[in-house]
């Protein structure tokens, strides 16, 4: 699959066995089956991003007051806390759809990372009235699946109540919310927690490759799926966990879901909204050159011209276009830069800085500020140095081998 901000992130494929599907819900256009891939996001207001503070988001309780305990009552409390979330993937023509819980009046958001990844716009409905928000990235945990959005100019909003994962034992009853089905609607189902502690490997449901381990998860019994992503599992203390990923239930087996634990999702949320950013935690959005390319360690440009074209993106023939305004009509170049190493541009986005640089499918791109350029994951490695609205000098290699350095402006990429 194909990267346009200069970055490899594998697509997923739903899995079996040992492997979960993430919950988020998919509506595929009419460019690829193959689940969500990154698309062009540049965010209203540049790519300055205002972080509430780590005391705005709370601590798991103490000791909550208890909820009703049956399926209703739960839910009846929880759900005037909780967002639809549907987001955009303009540049791959999809859209997605999941949950998310509101844990600060001002509309500080916490869900799944899938839910919001590869995003190039997001709105927020809350549940309970209706009202839709525009909501922007404050940060995210791709390896943790977190992630912490903002509701635009919200105040006085529900919140969740929040409960204390540290005190689940199994065979406590749960209930799991969230918007089943992608149907714009907070549906709940109930369950048990079925073991603690676990250790999954999660992809997302039609994708195509790699799976992401999840560690320490609650698995339980309730029928988590498709779009309850980023929905609380709760009990009658509070919410418990974020549902992630489930298995389909059918005639051999039970419905098996899972959650990362709440205080896991709060600690990770507290260290994005104080602005900390880490190894795995991005704040804000990353940088974007606007280049489609492949994926792996193969530094051949004609090898990753080759791996794309038996991945079936294109036939390699014809005029190669000299921008996409989409990944529709995306094909291999049927003209490669005569060079032995670097990363293949498969394709620029029309209007990024890379082709606002002169740079089209079938260049390479040999070195970024002086430093050779290898592989896509190369390449992906050395951007995640940088942020948007730094300026890079890159080298690239033209399908006709003339060679240039261009200075890019790096813009704001969509949440990985």
């Amino acid at each position: 699959m194909f990267d346009d901000s200069g970055f490899e992130r594998p697509v997923r494929r739903r899995g079996s066995g040992n492997y979960l599907t993430h919950v988020a819900m998919g509506f595929l256009g009419a460019a690829l089956a193959a689940g969500l891939i990154l698309a062009l996001y540049s965010p209203s207001g540049g790519s300055g991003i205002s972080v509430p503070g780590s005391g705005a988001v709370p601590a798991p309780a103490a000791s909550a007051p208890p909820l009703p305990r049956d399926e209703q009552g739960i839910a009846a409390k929880v759900k005037p806390g909780l967002v639809i979330v549907n987001t955009s993937l303009q540049y791959n023509s999809e859209e997605a759809a999941g949950t998310g819980m509101v844990i600060n009046a001002d509309g500080l958001v916490l869900t799944n990372n899938h839910v919001i990844e590869d995003s190039t716009k997001i709105t927020a409905t809350v549940a309970s009235t209706g009202k839709t928000y525009t909501a922007t990235v404050v940060g995210y945990d791709k390896t943790g699946d977190v992630a912490l959005i903002q509701l635009q100019n919200a105040s006085g909003l529900t919140t969740v109540p929040i409960g204390n994962s540290s005190s689940v034992t199994a065979g406590q009853a749960v209930v799991a919310l969230g918007n089943a089905g992608g149907q714009g609607a907070i549906t709940a189902t109930a369950g048990h927690v079925t073991a603690l502690d676990q250790t999954i490997s999660a992809s997302e449901q039609g994708s195509s490759t790699a799976s992401e381990t999840l560690h320490g998860m609650i698995q339980t019994n309730a029928d988590i799926v498709p779009g309850d992503s980023g929905g609380p599992l709760s009990t009658s203390a509070g919410v418990i966990g974020i549902d992630t990923a489930g298995d389909d239930a059918n005639d051999q087996q039970a419905a098996t879901g899972f959650a990362i634990p709440i205080n896991t999702a709060l600690s990770v949320a507290r260290q994005i909204a104080g602005g900390r950013a880490g190894s795995t935690i991005t704040i804000g959005y990353p940088p974007f050159m606007g280049i489609f390319i492949g994926s792996g360690s193969s530094s051949s440009p004609q090898a990753q011209a080759q791996q794309q074209d038996n991945g079936g993106s294109g036939g390699g023939s014809g005029s190669t276009p000299g921008c996409y305004t989409s990944n529709t009509d995306l094909v291999v170049p049927s003209h490669i830069a005569p060079v032995s190493s670097g990363t293949l541009i498969v394709g620029t986005i029309c209007g990024s800085p890379a082709a606002s640089a002169g740079m089209t499918g079938g260049a390479v791109i040999a070195a970024v500020n002086g430093q050779a350029v290898g592989s896509p994951d190369d390449l992906g490695r050395i951007l995640s140095r940088f942020h948007p609205g730094e300026d890079i000098s890159v080298t690239w290699v033209s399908p006709s081998g003339h060679r240039t350095t261009s200075s890019l402006h790096l813009a704001a990429g969509p949440p990985q």
